[in-house]
Order: structure tokens, then sequence, then C-alpha cells
């Protein structure tokens, strides 16, 4: 049986290299009995993979069942898979058959098997290896010949550093891996799979199919489809119901999409709502950022100073730290580190800026990606902050320091001498 064969029987859409390589590899292991792991994206299609396996082995005609691990609650997941006796646990009142037991001889689908819990995963484990497991409360060795078959939308390495999947049962199911591209990876099946689900609707609920112009389909192709297939469909569905006009235009299809990025294009940080409701500009968070390094720098500046003019301080250092002191003692003569006067009061010297006038622009960029430069200090730029906080916050100087940053003394300290008027 072919690639296109395949596809037909099990209505799978689709050109692109990589799911024909994933249905490929999944032909050419079903006549094995080899454990497969499946991985790709949410909304893939990756349940598919399972059954095109068991229709094509020797087992096609042995029990074939699909088990979500992800929704059976952790209490009961043993006995769900294994099975258990009777007054084994509260609420056993007679002895059931797990799924292993069941599906021997045939194909069992672990989808989502990432989220079994680490005991479950050492049951399994044994089963994998041995082909024996035991009864929730039974003591009984149970022999089953079952083929397993599992799948995730999980990184399982991520998981195996952080502690939640073990390592070797990973080895143990990755013996033959198969990963599903995401719809974003197969952009040349999107089109095709939009006028597959617009005619399935079409035909459903007795509507014309849906027909989407120029734009509609560039948009169709270039949205990220976070939701992939499952998604495709759900939108496909949710037009062909609600639209009385079967003339997909982009500004009708942009409504059905979920806000946010839309394109594979970088997507620039929106400014985010303060807690006043206000918006705070990006530039102004960086030179807040600015303005707190320069503060943290002159106190580093204050503390050194004072480490050296204190005699029994500068001694316990030396004691302990001699290396330390040396570069203390070089950066207080180096000219950068300026000039403390006994009264406390300090002279910069002449030095290069710390932060170049190049990362300060206007809130303004022309759309040839010029930009206009503003030459404010970094004085007149916490002037600038400031009084914008203050603006923002009807004057309150709790509220605007602690957008600021800073303490609401420093704040009116600052204000005093830069004589701001709030």
């Amino acid at each position: 049986m072919d690639i296109q064969t395949i596809k037909q029987r099990f209505g799978i859409i689709g050109e692109s290299a990589g799911l024909n390589r994933a249905i490929q590899t999944a032909m050419q292991v079903a006549p094995t009995d080899i454990t497969v792991l499946i991985t790709g994206e949410s909304g893939v299609g990756k349940e598919n993979f399972p059954k095109i396996i068991h229709q094509q082995s020797a087992r096609k005609h042995g029990p074939y069942i699909a088990v979500n691990c992800g929704a059976i609650p952790e209490g009961t997941i043993d006995s769900e898979l294994f099975g258990h006796e009777k007054g084994s646990f509260t609420g056993a009142h007679e002895a059931r058959k797990g799924y292993f037991e069941v599906v021997n001889g045939g194909t069992i689908f672990l989808d989502e098997v990432a989220e079994l819990p680490l005991s479950t995963q050492v049951r399994l484990l044994r089963v994998l290896e041995t082909g024996e497991f035991f009864k929730v409360g039974s003591s009984k060795v149970i022999r089953t010949d079952v083929r397993v078959v599992a799948a995730t939308n999980v990184n399982i390495p991520e998981a195996i550093q952080s502690g939640r999947f073990r390592e070797d049962l990973f080895y143990r199911l990755n013996t033959v891996p198969i990963f599903v591209p995401p719809l974003r990876d197969r952009k040349e099946d999107i089109l095709l799979l939009f006028r597959k689900f617009s005619f399935d609707f079409a035909e459903k609920y007795r509507v014309p199919e849906l027909n989407p112009d120029e734009g509609a389909l560039d948009l169709l192709t270039r949205y990220r489809w976070p939701g992939n297939v499952r998604q495709l469909k759900n939108i496909t569905e949710q037009l062909s119901i609600l639209e009385r006009n079967r003339e997909i235009d982009r500004n009708t299809l942009q409504r059905y999409l979920p806000d946010g990025e839309t394109s594979q294009l970088p997507v620039l940080l929106r400014d985010s709502p303060n807690q006043s409701g206000d918006r705070i500009n990006e530039r102004d968070l960086l030179y807040k950022v600015l303005f707190d390094m320069k503060r943290d720098m002159n106190e580093m500046k204050g503390l050194m100073m004072h480490i050296l003019q204190d005699p029994e301080l500068s001694h316990r250092i030396r004691s302990k730290e001699p290396a330390l002191l040396r570069q203390f003692e070089a950066a207080r003569d180096d000219n950068t580190a300026g000039h403390y006067h006994p009264d406390g009061s300090h002279t910069e010297p002449p030095q290069e800026e710390l932060f170049p006038e190049e990362l300060y622009h206007d809130e303004h960029q022309i759309d040839e990606g010029e930009v206009i430069e503003e030459s404010l200090s970094i004085e007149k730029r916490e002037i600038e902050l400031i009084r914008k906080a203050l603006q923002r916050h009807g004057g309150k100087r709790k509220a605007a320091a602690e957008e600021l940053g800073i303490s609401e003394r420093t704040l009116y300290r600052k204000i005093k001498e830069y004589n701001i008027r709030d």
C-alpha cells in the first residue's frame, strides 16, 4: 500500500515532505512489534499514526484501544491500565481487568504518555521489558502480548531533566520515533486543509462552500496556527456557520483569529498598562534602568570611599582580602572614579559618558527607519521621567515613586534638587 492510499484511507490531507516522511516511517515500522513514540504539538493529528501502524500490522484483527493518560485521575490510572482485585482499595467491589489484559494480542495507544505518574511509569516499563504486570492488590504475575504506541506533545528531555519522566522509559518507548510537523511548517498543506474542511462543512450544514480571496489566502498561510490542524478546522467550521457572505476576505478571516501574532514575522512588544491604567513607554523603562544603574554606581563609590577612609575597616579588609583593597585604592586614584572631598561633596572628572547618547531616541520614528536622536543629559532625563510619573499619578508622590522604583524620600529629594513643580 502506498502513501496516497494510506492518506485516503485514514483521511490525512497534505503533501508536505515532513508529513510524508512521518507516514512512510509508520508504514515501515508497522509489520514489526517495535514500540513507537509519536511526538508533535497538540492538534497536529498524532492520533492517526497509531491507527496506521495497527491496521498495517499482523495485529490488525486484534483489539485496538486508545487511552488518554492525561484524562485519567492519578489515583485510578494503575487500575485502568493493569486492573485490580476485589477489595484492593475502597470502592473495589469486584475484580476488574485492565487495558493491558483486555488488549492482549492487539495494540494499545497511550496518548499523552508524559502525563503518567512516576509510579505508573515503573509499571509500564516492566510491561515493555518483560510483558508481565501485576493487578493492583494482587501478587499474581499476568503475562500480556501488547504492542505499545505512545504519543506526547511534551518535550520529553526537559521532562526528564525536571524529574517528571523516567529516562529509561523514554529510551524504551523511543525505539522508533515519529515526528509530526506543526502546521506552520506545512504551508503547502494549509490551503488544501482549508478547502477540504470547507467542503465537508458545506455538506454537513447544507451551505455553499467558502470562497476566500487573495488577502484571506495570504493570511491563512502567514498565520502561525498554534492550535495546528484542529484550530484550522474549528475556524473553518465557524466561518461556514456564521458567515452569510461566502466570499471571505482578509478582514473577515481576521475577526475569527485570536488576538496576537498573525504571522511568522518577529513581533514588537507593546506598552503594558501600569497600575493606574496608563501606559509606560518602553524607552521610559530603559531610562529607568539607566537611572537605577547610575544611582547604584554612585552608592558603590560612596561605600568604597567610606571603606578607604575608615582605618579600622581598611585594616580588616587588608588582612583578609588584600587584593580587593588594592582594587579599591586603584579605583580611587583612577580619574574615572572622581574625587570625594572631606566635606562629603564629590566632583566628577571629565570622562566618557556612561550611557552613550546613541541610546536616547525621540518617541517618534520615521517610517524609513530614521530615528530622531535626543541629546538630553541623564539629569534632564531624570527630570523628564519624574515629571511624567507625577503627571500619570496626579501628583501623588508615593505612587510615582513606586513606578520609578525609588523611595518616596528619594523622590522628594529629587523634586527639591531639580525644582520640579508637580
